[in-house]
């Protein structure tokens, strides 16, 4: 695998003849396992389709999350990369990245780890660092994502964006990632659309939300039941809403607790039961919101001033943010089947939907 250069002049990158990811499949015996939600992405064009919505990446440092086969990982390092770094949980992906990595001496980085727990603060060279306020970095984040993860995973980006750690230490790093249809659809919804959701404010409170195109599933080996989205994220110099992530989180999961019902219903979850009523009176008028909205209905700004009066009663009253109505629920069962069920109200709706 030996890389050629006319003298005197930097050759652009190419990948030198490898065999194709479908006899990667069959030469490693590779097999997508259901129980990870695998699901191989074969076609060329698409991932280089995919790597296109990155932006641009010539001399850049990528990150790919969960590379499998490699499919992806061909169309980077096609696209010119100064490094990439793939991060793989499945050992049986790891001699076919090998393979990879001699096709291209010096590029490649491969972690046998997952990215749930790995520590990104060090994953980059320093020098790429920016200052938040700056141009993004020249660092990318890539990833055709198993389905069972990509959910978790970007809750965990968004709060190292909130929070400027994890892979954001290095500055507002962008990141391209699938994700089911549905779920790409929730985290670009707009007020009023019925895939508005938890996540569609707690993405778009911090990052510009870009849904690039959708790929249908029967592109993937094996065909997944559902299309897959392409959405691309730049974190916001200034999020939306400014208070901590965990404070917003709670809000946000509040309000859509029941999401079918108005939206006070599901805020007066944030108190407990002893002035529940006054006090969601009060945050709702102060905020002013209006409590006959359907959660889904919130703009940003009602979420904002939901969240900025809250913090203030949390302030005067620092026993509130760390009140939990589940576990309210919980006590209170558990008192009931202690005193038996006589006379005792049956439970609600709400909380058999808890």
């Amino acid at each position: 695998f030996c890389l050629m250069a006319a003298p005197g002049k930097v050759a652009a990158f190419r990948l030198p003849p490898l065999p194709t990811i479908g006899e990667i499949i069959k030469l490693f015996r590779l097999k997508a396992l259901k129980q990870l939600s695998q699901n191989f992405l074969l076609d060329l064009r698409l991932t280089d389709k995919i790597v296109k919505q990155a932006g641009e990446l010539k001399n850049a440092h990528v990150c790919e999350v969960g590379p499998g086969p490699g499919g992806l990982t061909r169309s980077i390092l096609s696209a010119g990369v100064e490094q990439l770094l793939l991060i793989e949980k499945d050992a049986r992906f790891i001699p076919g990245l090998q393979m990879l990595s001699e096709a291209a001496p010096g590029k490649v980085r491969i972690v046998h780890g997952d990215i749930l727990t790995y520590k990104m603060e060090k994953a980059f060279p320093k020098h790429l660092k920016r200052n938040w306020e700056d141009e993004p970095p020249d660092i990318h984040i890539i990833g055709n994502l198993p389905f069972s993860v990509s959910t978790p995973l970007i809750i965990k980006w968004l709060e190292n964006v909130s929070k400027r750690d994890g892979p954001f230490i290095y500055g507002r790093t962008q990141m391209t990632l699938t994700f089911q249809k549905e779920v790409g659809e929730r985290l670009t919804a707009n007020p009023g659309s019925n895939q508005r959701s938890r996540l569609s404010i707690m993405a778009q409170h911090l990052c510009t939300v870009e849904n690039c195109f959708i790929i249908p599933g029967q592109a993937f080996v094996p065909k997944p039941e559902v299309d897959v989205a392409v959405v691309h994220f730049i974190p916001l110099v200034q999020p939306k809403i400014q208070q901590p992530f965990e404070l917003v989180e709670k809000v946000v999961q509040s309000v859509f607790q029941f999401r079918r019902k108005y939206c006070f219903r599901g805020i007066e979850t944030l108190f407990p039961e002893n002035g529940r009523l006054k006090r969601t009176e009060q945050l709702m008028m102060t905020a002013d919101v209006d409590p006959t909205l359907r959660p889904f209905q919130l703009s940003m700004s009602q979420f904002r001033n939901l969240c900025n009066v809250y913090r203030k009663m949390c302030d005067e009253d620092p026993s509130l943010f760390v009140f939990n109505y589940r576990e309210e629920l919980r006590q209170k069962k558990k008192t009931r089947s202690l005193l038996g069920s006589t006379g005792q109200p049956e439970q609600t709706e709400e909380e058999n939907q808890l």
